[in-house]
């Protein structure tokens, strides 16, 4: 496949190779690979899929398979610069979590899930965030912001 009609530079190709010898097989990069694509593209395209399957030496339905699984993946289209994805746990829920998405979505103009038509900011919900002592989460890109309130992520949103 020429370069110019690639989707993965030879950059993410070289950062997916180096996961190689810490793997017991090349299989077992795929979500790896997928968090790689994400990073730089802010979305795995279903060409990117055909050509991390060819990397890694797989048929795309098994990269598919694996980052449909996961959910966590846009396919259709990038996300935004900025990612925000409340945690809607019950612990989350039961702490205002609800009220937080409903809040930055009102603020932002948009639903869960959508990205801002300048593309700058996605809000989605999350099954979990893994921070439940410290209800309500939200994990801004990489990012883990605590015991939010309506008042913390007022904030937050002047910071965007």
């Amino acid at each position: 496949m020429s370069s110019s009609h690639r989707i993965l530079t030879d950059e993410i190709i070289a950062e997916i190779k180096a996961y190689f010898p810490h793997y017991p097989t090349k299989q077992a990069v795929t979500l790896p690979a997928l968090h790689v694509v994400n990073r730089y593209l802010r979305w795995v395209p279903p060409e990117a899929v055909v050509e991390i399957a060819q990397l890694l030496e797989l048929a795309p339905a098994q990269v598919q398979d694996t980052m449909t699984f996961y959910r966590f993946f846009k396919q259709h289209e990038p996300h935004g610069l900025t990612r925000m994805s409340v945690c809607r746990s019950l612990s989350c829920a039961l702490r205002g979590g609800d009220q937080i998405l409903e809040h930055l979505c009102q603020k932002a103009g948009i639903r869960p899930g959508e990205t801002t038509p300048d593309g700058t900011l996605t809000i989605e919900a999350a099954e979990c965030l893994g921070a439940c002592d410290f209800a309500p989460c939200i994990m801004v890109n990489d990012q883990l912001h605590k015991e939010m309130t309506t008042e913390k992520v007022e904030k937050m949103m002047e910071g965007l």
